[in-house]
């Protein structure tokens, strides 16, 4: 009799638990969809993370490492999907990887991120992610390879934004190449001044304002203008 009413108590203690569960994942898969309604980027945060506790599943964490990329807190983006590159990762979870490395200052690791998303869907923005990394790291014949390409494929209504003002602004995309283009020439070579500088002046016809092409041709042609070139020069 004892272990009847022993085995009745487990059970009765199981189907309470798994009860709770249940009702607790309904609760947060509605405040989840509450908070996304109202645009509470904390609150969306909050309600997967417990869903992720209760009911764990790669698909809520890449959605979760989103809201955090999406809202600036790449390092916690990070730590929730991981660094490496994964062959099973999902489209969402190698985005996160890539942008969120990049922020973050680590051009070699988020280059393999975005190396394996331009692999999956190439397109010219992902082209120039890649051609401004390389730079970076100093591969100037892949960076070239990445920039021809964008400089093919760019469509005029295609843009890219550029934050080194207070106010953020858009060039065409192709203008933001050819400034690229500009800074392999120059890394290349750096008495081909002039062929840099005319190359920024084709960036420049695309888009006067493009504010960065402006300040990379003032230093080049104070470079050329300096008096160690034009010793170089005699």
């Amino acid at each position: 009799m004892k272990k009847i009413i022993a085995v009745l108590l487990l059970s009765i203690g199981f189907s309470a638990t798994a009860q709770t569960k249940s009702d607790l994942q309904k609760h947060y898969e509605a405040f989840y969809n509450e908070m996304r309604l109202q645009g509470d980027v904390n609150g969306v945060i909050n309600a997967l993370t417990h869903l992720n506790v209760i009911s764990p599943s790669k698909e809520r964490k890449d959605t979760l490492a989103f809201v955090y990329a999406n809202n600036n807190q790449h390092m916690q983006a990070l730590n929730t999907i991981g660094i490496e590159k994964e062959a099973s990762d999902s489209d969402m979870a190698v985005q996160v990887k890539a942008i969120s490395l990049k922020a973050l200052n680590q051009p070699k690791r988020a280059l393999e991120q975005f190396e394996e998303l331009f692999k999956r869907t190439p397109n010219p923005y992902l082209a120039y992610e890649l051609a401004d990394l390389k730079i970076q790291t100093g591969d100037l014949a892949s960076a070239t390879i990445n920039i021809d390409y964008g400089i093919a494929n760019a469509k005029d209504d295609m843009k890219y934004a550029f934050y080194e003002r207070q106010q953020p602004y858009e060039v065409p995309l192709k203008a933001a190449f050819l400034h690229l283009k500009a800074l392999t020439i120059f890394d290349n070579n750096k008495d081909n001044i002039d062929a840099a500088i005319a190359k920024i002046d084709e960036a420049l016809a695309l888009d006067p304002n493009f504010n960065l092409a402006s300040l990379s041709k003032q230093a080049l042609e104070s470079r050329r203008n300096s008096p160690a070139e034009a010793d170089k020069k005699e």
